[in-house]
């Protein structure tokens, strides 16, 4: 699995961060970012879950 959030898209309301804090966080200026080392997914379970409550849908899950 790859996750990445396209920065242009994204709008910094957070939801990722709450649903998956194990693989998401948002920077300082409240923009969400990927963990770094977690680009995979990490094992957590709400990866997909966050991407589906991203409000402007930045985040992309990938199969490998």
């Amino acid at each position: 699995m790859k996750i990445s959030i396209d920065t242009d898209t994204c709008i910094g309301s957070g939801q990722c961060a709450l649903t998956a804090p194990g693989v998401f966080t948002q920077d300082d200026d409240g923009f969400g970012e990927v963990l770094p080392g977690r680009e995979n997914g990490a094992g957590e379970p709400l990866v997909r879950e966050a991407a589906r409550a991203c409000p402007v849908q930045a985040i992309t899950v990938e199969e490998d």
